[in-house]
């Protein structure tokens, strides 16, 4: 028999794809000018007292609006499955949602915005509720664009906890297309990922949909 797999003993981080940023005074200050040359640029006024940190607090922004590349330590918190071998186990689902999720379009550094909702099918572990939230957000608070969103989700939940099954929903709004280009306020930008027995069971599906209660 295997040994077993305990997501609390292992290390994460190389899937995640983290990269810890370290900003020296230096760098700060040049990067600060740059924005500054740029705001003026564009016809930013930055004499003036709403203005004068402007690029300082832009940068600043910037940082924190990432923070999903610096990792998060209190991820991984795992706990025993509740179920008991029941006839049940293979399709009780876990779910969670609407979670907020606010990134930035790598294509032209936009912000996107709208819910994420994530559920899984525990086999030996469950993830404590808030740990989903965090897990979002970790891919969420990058350079990004929706679709890796989902899959890293996805991938990321299938390595840590090797559940039955994972669903991943997510639909935003894309400023890129609402502030420029089309300038088009409608769609909503909607993107599914299913690993495990969600694949191929269309039931699954569907009443994780319904439990979301999002209307197909």
């Amino acid at each position: 028999m295997g040994e077993r797999h305990d997501p609390n003993n292992h290390d994460f981080s190389d899937i995640m794809e983290l990269r810890q940023r370290r900003l020296s005074d230096e760098q700060t200050g040049r990067y600060t000018a740059y924005l500054a040359e740029i705001f003026t640029a564009l016809g930013l006024d930055l004499d003036t007292p709403a203005t004068r940190e402007t690029p300082e607090l832009h940068l600043q922004a910037l940082i924190d609006i990432t923070a999903g590349y610096d990792g998060d330590p209190k991820l991984i918190k795992s706990f025993d499955t509740e179920c008991r071998q029941g006839s049940d186990c293979l399709l009780s689902q876990v779910v969670e949602g609407p979670i907020p999720v606010f990134s930035l379009c790598e294509h032209h550094a936009l912000p996107f915005f709208g819910y994420a909702y994530v559920g899984y099918i525990p086999h030996e572990h469950i993830l404590g509720i808030s740990k989903l939230t965090r897990l979002v957000r970790l891919y969420a608070m990058r350079f990004a664009v929706q679709e890796r969103i989902g899959r890293q989700i996805a991938d990321t939940m299938t390595t840590i906890l090797q559940p039955h099954g994972v669903a991943v929903y997510l639909e935003a709004h894309h400023l890129c297309m609402e502030m420029r280009g089309v300038r088009d306020k409608a769609p909503t930008t909607r993107t599914t990922h299913w690993r495990g027995n969600y694949e191929n069971d269309a039931a699954l599906r569907t009443e994780f949909f319904t439990v979301c209660g999002v209307a197909r």
